[in-house]
């Protein structure tokens, strides 16, 4: 992590030094966590001693003389360049180096230790500095930032719906991980300095502040493990019992992940088992409504008329140079399509878009126990500090409204004129979509006019269907470019707009993003879902596109297709991911340890002779969760806005999220540095995005049932004409105008609803008023069931809300101002009221 995620006031004041003094080396703060004292630490290569052979100090409580490492502060530097610069760049480099002396006063003024250490060899250093926070400093942010701290332990009461089922049923549970030292609960309060004979543990000035308590405090504050199981690291037990891959199938230890990482970590965690769990059963029952596909495709009525149809179907020519064609050549294309396009998918799609709202409605009532359990069910920024970027770029500075102190200050309107310049720029990269997504579509049509040109008839036949593919794959690698730059112009923007807090600035960030990949996604699929073979014309009359003919769906129609485009895109992405989150961060770890170990003098290089923190240097740093979540939401809307296209994106989903867990918790334990733990309520703006897409997919799938979807014509020959569909594929197909059957000297046939002179049929627009009906039908009773279901599940559980008032009951009692109010005469549990004594070293 960077010294730039630090917050608090201290960052505030020292925000424009330290940003300065990046622009000549790079800064990193380390999280000096205890290491065990016999066998690997996973995540660190860390040795329990310090050169010489003397006990690092992180690895226990510290002294007065010799206090804890909490956190260490890295920066490196080319000592070339202080030989080869001229005096302008000598002079820069003196100014950066006393801006850093300057801050490091800052610390000290602040009332941290602050101990110096560097490695260096002839070409370049590495410094790095040690920082504990003292008893005293601790207690005064935990005041002034309202931290929760416990009053009174209970019972750790994770649970799992699955577990309780399995036990009602008498099942023994595979799923169930024995976890050494599980975190208890507790009864908590805003800590008072005042009433500290109040809360738990304050005998103990090394473990009363938690690991998210000392992070939220500050940016250089990290906690000792306390109790854990013996030889143990809280970092190896997540190993064992979380990062490994034999624990793919146990449930997740999510307290032991608050614990270390912090609440903001876990809930990400939290979320993705959630979900991860609830695609179960859409995966089965998407799995199901696929078989049932699989049997129709063989026992379907018009489908058989197809394949046995021999040349009773001449098909008009795919362009205009192209060949006739027979309709029974495309038989394989038909099955095809039916697999996914049949009766089970208007009940699948019902399903899903129930499920949705079912899922959104049950992570709220799991979000709100987790954020109970937790301490963070009221957890608000109510003074949150301006980001130290912001401070660091700020022009100028004004008084803050709430506090009356000077802070750095951005003119609003000066950020308003930057948003929108922001957004014009995101509004070109969408327009650079759009036209990559036409040079698609131009591409698939070239390409299916040069294989339908070919004396191979198979060949022929297929061109349609070639095009479609090579066409998603060229689409997902454009998608894939177009990705990576525009996230890193997202940055820049989001930077340059100057927004005051990290909250507004991640929502900036985030919504920039999601704009941009969501058009980026999903705007091929759309366009094969809505637009492709709508506006093709008839013979002898086409539209064209930069003179190239319209594309038509294939004889298997435009759902089959967009099934391909769903599983290459989503599978694709889900593999090249997955690959890069193997491959990349091993290549970037060998890199840096390289790169850090020659830098070392021959002989102090020896693991052996290596610092705790220098170990810790060698890691990556921690990227945050923006990439984690992004990737789980775009693949939630293709679950679930496209699923009548695709009955097996949520079993291809479930797939890659077991593998998505277990990659995502080693790349935690085992790659990265430790992140700053952050304290959070929920999954903050991803929620209002989930609940977007949910509302979308029910639309999407009630348009692509209406309009893609061969269900409402077949009703409709069902209810008009013959209920066993015979004659079906004859009601379908057009035949070609008198003007164009005498310049080919023959006729043929062409999928419409058109007369013969090219008009729509007054079956056209009967089916285009079902279609529309249907529509608004499925929308109002989805959209009415779901409301229902909201009403009927409570967002926070009743037990919670019990919870609750008795916390508020015991926070009362703990903070009362008058002691005969507790029923005590100014003794609590045979201890003295608290005094601003308790401050003070303990014996």
């Amino acid at each position: 992590m960077t010294s730039e995620a630090c917050s608090g006031s201290l960052c505030a004041r020292s925000g424009m030094l330290r940003r300065r003094v990046l622009d000549e080396d790079t800064a990193v703060l380390i999280d000096m966590a205890p290491r065990p004292e016999k066998g690997d630490s996973y995540g660190s290569t860390a040795r329990p001693s310090e050169p010489g052979g003397h006990q690092a100090a992180a690895c226990r409580a510290g002294t007065p003389a010799n206090p804890r490492i909490d956190f260490v502060l890295v920066w490196e530097e080319d000592l070339t360049l202080g030989r080869q610069q001229d005096n302008a760049s000598r002079d820069k480099t003196d100014l950066h180096r006393a801006w850093r002396e300057t801050f490091l006063d800052n610390l000290r003024v602040a009332g941290l230790h602050v101990d110096q250490r560097d490695v260096q060899d002839e070409d370049s250093a590495v410094h790095y500095v040690l920082l504990s926070a003292p008893w005293a400093v601790l207690c005064y942010y935990a005041e002034d930032l309202r931290l929760k701290l416990p009053l009174q332990e209970l019972p750790n009461q994770a649970s799992n719906w699955s577990a309780g089922l399995l036990q009602w049923l008498g099942v023994p549970n595979i799923l169930l991980e024995d976890v050494p030292d599980v975190p208890p609960e507790y009864y908590s309060c805003q800590f008072k300095v005042s009433k500290l004979s109040r809360f738990l543990g304050n005998d103990n000035q090394d473990t009363f502040f938690t690991c998210t308590n000392r992070h939220q405090i500050g940016p250089f504050t990290a906690p000792p493990e306390g109790l854990r199981a013996p030889g143990l690291s809280q970092r190896r037990v997540l190993f064992r019992h979380w990062a490994h891959w034999r624990k793919w199938y146990k449930y997740q230890p999510l307290d032991h992940v608050r614990r270390y990482f912090g609440e903001k970590v876990a809930l990400y965690f939290a979320w993705l088992g959630f979900y991860t769990c609830w695609l179960l059963p859409a995966a089965v029952v998407g799995t199901l409504v696929f078989l049932v596909g699989c049997f129709m495709a063989f026992s379907d009525i018009p489908t058989q008329e197809v394949c046995s149809s021999a040349d009773g179907f001449e098909m008009c020519p795919l362009c205009l140079d192209c060949p006739f064609w027979l309709l029974s050549s495309a038989c394989a294309q038909v099955q095809a399509g039916r697999l996914f396009d049949h009766e089970g998918t208007v009940f699948f799609s019902s399903f899903v878009a129930l499920w949705a709202v079912l899922f959104l409605e049950y992570w709220k009532r799991k979000s709100a126990t987790l954020a109970y359990r937790w301490g963070c069910s009221d957890f608000e920024d109510i003074e949150e500090r301006p980001r130290p970027q912001f401070a660091a770029s700020a022009p100028t500075t004004a008084p803050n409204p709430i506090t009356g102190v000077d802070e750095p200050y951005f003119p609003r309107r000066s950020r308003v004129h930057r948003v929108l310049a922001g957004s014009v720029v995101v509004a070109m990269m969408v327009a650079v979509v759009v036209m990559c997504l036409v040079s698609i579509i131009l591409y698939r049509a070239i390409m299916a006019i040069l294989v339908s040109k070919s004396n191979n008839t198979l060949l022929a036949a297929w061109a349609p269907r070639i095009a479609s593919l090579t066409g998603s794959v060229v689409n997902l690698v454009s998608i894939l470019i177009l990705s990576k730059l525009y996230v890193a112009l997202a940055h820049v923007l989001t930077r340059w707009e100057m927004h005051r807090t990290q909250t507004r600035f991640e929502d900036a960030f985030t919504l920039k993003v999601f704009i941009f990949q969501f058009v980026n996604f999903y705007s091929s699929p759309v366009y094969i879902a809505f637009f492709k073979g709508r506006f093709v014309g008839y013979p002898g009359s086409y539209h064209s596109l930069f003179g190239v003919r319209n594309e038509e769906c294939a004889a298997g129609g435009c759902l089959v297709e967009l099934a391909q485009e769903l599983l290459v895109i989503m599978v694709g992405k889900q593999v090249i991911n997955n690959v890069q989150e193997i491959l990349v961060p091993k290549l970037k770890g060998w890199w840096q340890k390289f790169r850090l170990r020659s830098k070392r003098k021959v002989g102090a290089s020896t693991a052996a002779g290596q610092a705790p923190w220098e170990a810790d240097y060698e890691l990556l740093p921690c990227e945050g969760l923006f990439d984690e979540y992004l990737e789980m939401v775009l693949q939630f809307g293709f679950v679930t806005i496209f699923v009548a296209a695709c009955p097996l994106a949520p079993l291809f989903a479930l797939l890659n999220n077991w593998v998505e867990i277990r990659l995502d918790a080693r790349k935690f334990v085992c790659e990265r540095r430790r992140p700053v733990a952050q304290r959070a309520q929920d999954v903050g703006i991803w929620f209002p995005i989930l609940a977007g897409i949910t509302h979308l997919a029910v639309i999407s799938n009630a348009f692509l049932l209406a309009f893609s979807s061969d269900f409402l014509p077949r009703a409709y020959y069902r209810w008009t004409r013959a209920g066993d569909l015979r004659g079906f594929v004859n009601f379908t197909l057009a035949r070609a105008p008198p003007t164009f059957a005498a310049e080919h000297n023959r006729t043929c046939r062409y999928r419409a609803f058109r007369e013969d002179d090219g008009r729509y049929s007054w079956t056209y627009w009967h089916l285009l008023a079902i279609r529309l009906a249907f529509v608004i039908v499925f929308e109002h009773v989805v959209f009415s069931i779901s409301h229902v279901l909201d009403l009927l599940v409570p967002d926070i559980p009743e037990s919670v809300e019990v919870k609750v008032k008795r916390e508020y009951y015991l926070a009362k009692q703990a903070l009362a101002e008058n002691e005969a109010l507790l029923g005590t005469s100014g003794v609590k549990d045979g201890r003295p009221p608290a005094s601003e004594t308790n401050l003070g070293p303990q014996a």
